[in-house]
């Protein structure tokens, strides 16, 4: 598998962030982020990301990935702003981790709740199929952020050593 230390490469970081404690001033101590990126600002106008993380055990994981295909993958694909989303999978934690891009946060948000869903209602619904599960959830949602690209170019930036690939890796 070509791709796979990419991935590795890439889930470790996401784990790194998402579990490590960093206090404020002990990020400005160590010069990684500017004071102005501390202070509280409007939410983003350009590219955001969105993070979704999922329970997801070992024994479903093919059936999560189809379920998602079935469901949010041809219906993101018709939004106006989507850029592409990319699939991770943490096997020690058994954790589905989603990262959806979009052109503005303003697209984003325009999508009515209502539609949302009724692509979850799918999702769920297949998700019950391939497992088994008779109600519920199969995959519930463990936790959802917003991220925002940075730099100002707008493009998502990388840490020395590690590459940024695209939809296929």
């Amino acid at each position: 598998m070509p791709g796979l230390p990419r991935v590795l490469a890439l889930a470790l970081v996401l784990l790194v962030m998402f579990t490590a404690p960093c206090s404020p001033a002990a990020a400005r101590s160590a010069g990684d982020l500017a004071p102005e990126a501390l202070a509280p600002s409007e939410p983003a106008k350009g590219p955001v990301v969105e993070l979704l993380r999922l329970g997801v055990p070992a024994v479903h994981y093919r059936a999560w990935l189809e379920a998602e295909k079935a469901s949010w993958e041809p219906w993101l694909a018709e939004q106006p702003g989507f850029q592409g989303r990319q699939l991770l999978w943490d096997r020690q934690r058994q954790e589905g981790t989603l990262l959806i891009r979009w052109a503005s946060r303003d697209q984003w948000k325009a999508i009515p709740e209502a539609e949302v869903g009724r692509v979850q209602e799918r999702f769920e619904q297949r998700a019950r199929q391939l497992t088994g599960q008779a109600t519920g959830n199969p995959f519930p949602l463990l936790a959802e952020a917003e991220l925002e690209p940075l730099g100002s170019s707008g493009k998502a930036t990388t840490t020395p050593g590690l590459t940024a690939t695209g939809p296929g890796g």
